[in-house]
């Protein structure tokens, strides 16, 4: 357009120089009327030119808008429903938004094998979970590419008899990580070939439906890791505590075999608590009951020496925390801080509920944490024994909660040690709990 605009302003500016020349040896006047002339047809001919250029960049900017604009909205209602990923009912709902705002007769997602919705005008045997037949859409599955499909013949549908009113399609690819997985079919009832704009906005939902398909795959591996770590994390502390406790009653089989006896039914009982539980969340009590176990054993070690001190509302004992989450704090302040302690010594567990939160606290009267050392408890692999299982409940709670939670520790030389937990309140396990966006029930859900 502006290429024929330059061209024709380029011959006429010529054609004013010719006559310009011309002006000592024409009549004065006589150029001067065909300048002016030749001024009047140029000016004519470029408005002209520029309102048709003009016009044609309008009607070309209102077809990229109208392909850009539903694009973003069927985007922004797509995006949750396929965070599970490309399902037969995902499909069907993506299908029913792309109909309703794309204004297309029909519409179609498949994935690499069968036909996952159709909705609108077309055969009634194009039924969800028929296998796929039609070769443009087997072809885009194999190619990777989009592929523009503009009369019925070239449909090609496989049904006998078949009447459906569809005239033309564009099949664009579903990918993840580059890999097709299924394809997006937008349908046409009309005779003619497909507008430019209709075949920009399937590509343009195609790739977001791809990158959202994406996303949803990360978030399951997200999911998938997650719970594995927990469970890493989880088994570390069982075999901790096995062997420290089996060492208590490898003693006392030796002096009091009786009192082995019982402690070994203790620790039955401990185990058996463990193995019956669901999932990575238990209430206070049944995590409290554990405790007392675990107390029992300790008592049987140090006898007078160690006191217990429990101050936890009944009111919360329904309200749900990690798995062996107050156990190895308890561990950690019997054994670093009460037995290092000259004469007896004192643990203190306690419970509230602040706000929106648990708070659950173990104090000690013992030896204290060394200065130098305190900034490197919670750091993952330092320390032995019961370094580990400090370690281990922050890293859990940082992995289900986020970054803001998990473990405080003040603790001062000869005076003892505090450690503080803080958790969201969980009544029970429907709640959602969100790390990061990552919904722990439904990771727990994906990694049974």
């Amino acid at each position: 357009m502006y290429l024929r605009l330059v061209i024709i302003a380029g011959l006429l500016s010529g054609l004013q120089m010719i006559l310009f020349i011309q002006l000592f040896v024409l009549d004065s006047w006589k150029v001067i009327a065909s300048l002016l002339l030749i001024n009047f047809i140029t000016l004519t001919i470029t408005s002209g030119w520029l309102k048709q250029a003009s016009v044609d960049e309008q009607e070309e900017n209102n077809e990229h808008l109208a392909s850009y604009d539903p694009t973003l909205k069927i985007a922004n209602e797509t995006l949750p429903i396929l965070r599970g990923g490309l399902t037969e009912q995902s499909a069907h709902k993506t299908a029913e938004i792309i109909q309703k705002i794309a204004d297309v007769p029909a519409v179609a997602v498949t994935n690499k094998e069968q036909v996952l919705s159709y909705l609108g005008a077309g055969c009634e045997m194009h039924q969800p979970g028929d296998k796929i037949l039609t070769e443009a859409t087997k072809e885009v599955i194999k190619s990777g590419q989009h592929k523009v499909v503009q009369t019925a013949k070239q449909l090609n549908c496989p049904v006998e008899n078949c009447d459906c009113p569809l005239a033309a399609a564009v099949i664009v690819p579903l990918k993840n990580k580059g890999e097709v997985v299924g394809t997006l079919k937008l349908y046409q009832t009309q005779d003619g070939q497909l507008p430019p704009h209709t075949i920009r906005l399937a590509i343009g939902i195609g790739q977001l439906l791809s990158m959202q398909i994406e996303l949803s795959e990360l978030d399951r591996q997200t999911q998938l890791l997650t719970m594995a770590k927990l469970d890493a994390l989880h088994a570390q502390i069982n075999p901790h505590f096995f062997f420290n406790t089996l060492n208590t009653i490898i003693m006392y089989s030796r002096t009091n075999p009786d009192r082995a006896r019982r402690l070994l039914i203790r620790l039955a009982e401990f185990f058996r608590q463990t193995l019956k539980r669901h999932g990575h969340f238990i209430t206070l009590r049944e995590e409290l009951e554990c405790v007392n176990t675990y107390l029992v054993l300790e008592k049987a070690r140090f006898g007078d020496k160690l006191q217990i001190i429990e101050e936890v509302d009944e009111s919360l004992m329904n309200y749900k925390l990690p798995v062996l989450s107050i156990q190895p704090l308890i561990e950690n302040a019997v054994k670093h801080g009460v037995t290092p302690k000259v004469g007896t010594g004192a643990v203190k567990v306690t419970a509230r509920k602040e706000i929106n939160e648990l708070v659950l606290s173990v104090v000690d009267d013992g030896v204290g944490i060394p200065a130098d050392k305190l900034q490197q408890v919670l750091q993952p692999g330092v320390g032995s024994g019961n370094g580990v299982g400090m370690s281990n409940v922050h890293e859990r709670i940082k992995t289900l909660f986020g970054e803001d939670y998990g473990l405080k520790i003040v603790s001062y030389p000869d005076q003892g040690t505090s450690i503080e937990m803080r958790i969201p309140l969980l009544i029970n396990e429907e709640e959602t709990v969100e790390r990061g966006g990552l919904n722990y029930y439904e990771a727990e859900s994906a990694h049974r």
